[in-house]
């Protein structure tokens, strides 16, 4: 069986940080590690401990090989906690993600293996998200399929163990998906491709084994034309300034389609290390004065991406 996208993403990520200064990666792993809660788990700029912040904070420590055991006890037992409430499917793929962390960094396990009764009601609630033209909606009431949605839905299949059904209605929706520039739109009502949901519909090709580089090299194109003048990626033609996020999400994409020779991967490097804030983490855009975790991903897997690539 093929390792889950998320998994091999990780492990990617976690060879290129192997090739960073070992001094950045530290300081960057102290003020991670700073940022657990006393719940165990770990919040954005405001309101309490949550899934998704934990998972991208969990991620970022595991790339930067710094989670030790009680790090990772503490985080599994706020994870625990959390299976007994009812999430969103973005919570959820988050929880279920953390918990493989945890499982795979320190061994401590959140979700049992013979808990089937929980991944069963997490198939159901996925199968409730389903869209008659293929895709996956944000909310049970949703009648039209989002990109990033579906994205997230299948890669939640994975971590469940349980194959989505209907996989070439996927394919079909993401076709459906495909503005005629190359990128790919976040709904079919949206009237311009975005840098975001390209990688998301990329990405579930990729975690579907149904993709093929030769056939995308005007979303190659596409993603190539987003590198401003910063170095990083811009989100979509009408934003005039990068972001780590569409700057990370952009090259994993040009990665995916074997096509980093179109960007300056150097630049993007010189961005994403410009992010950086002086006590640890990252911020998320020139703008930005504040580090949180999530962008602290961004920029961890920014940097060890690219160097990878080189």
């Amino acid at each position: 069986m093929s390792v889950p996208y998320l998994q091999d993403l990780t492990l990617r990520l976690a060879l290129g940080a192997t090739q960073l200064d070992p001094s950045q990666r530290e300081h960057h792993a102290n003020w991670l590690r700073e940022q657990q809660r006393e719940d165990g788990g770990f919040a954005g700029r405001e309101g309490n401990s949550d899934p998704y912040y934990t998972a991208f904070a969990l991620r970022a420590l595991w790339i930067l090989d710094a989670i030790d055991p009680p790090l990772g006890r503490r985080a599994a037992e706020f994870l625990r906690q959390r299976l007994r409430e009812k999430e969103s499917i973005i919570d959820l793929i988050s929880l279920i993600f953390a918990a493989a962390i945890c499982e795979l960094s320190v061994g401590e396990v959140a979700i049992a293996d013979d808990d089937h009764q929980w991944r069963t009601n997490v198939a159901n609630l996925l199968s409730s998200l389903r869209t008659d033209d293929g895709g996956f909606a944000k909310t049970p009431e949703g009648r039209a399929g989002s990109t990033y949605q579906t994205f997230l839905s299948v890669l939640c299949h994975q971590l469940i163990e349980i194959p989505p059904p209907d996989i070439e209605g996927i394919e079909s929706f993401l076709k459906s998906q495909q503005h005629a520039e190359g990128g790919y739109l976040e709904i079919r009502a949206a009237k311009r491709a975005g840098v975001n949901p390209t990688a998301a519909a990329i990405g579930t090709l990729k975690a579907l084994d149904r993709l093929d580089p030769a056939e995308h090299t005007q979303t190659a194109d596409f993603l190539a034309e987003m590198q401003s003048d910063e170095g990083g990626l811009t989100a979509n033609t009408r934003i005039p300034f990068a972001d780590l996020l569409s700057s990370f999400t952009g090259l994993l994409t040009l990665c995916d389609l074997e096509a980093t020779e179109l960007v300056n991967v150097d630049s993007i490097a010189r961005y994403a290390l410009s992010m950086q804030s002086p006590t640890g983490g990252f911020v998320g855009f020139t703008l930005d004065q504040t580090a949180d975790v999530e962008y602290s991903f961004y920029g961890v897997a920014t940097v060890a991406l690219c160097q990878l690539i080189k």
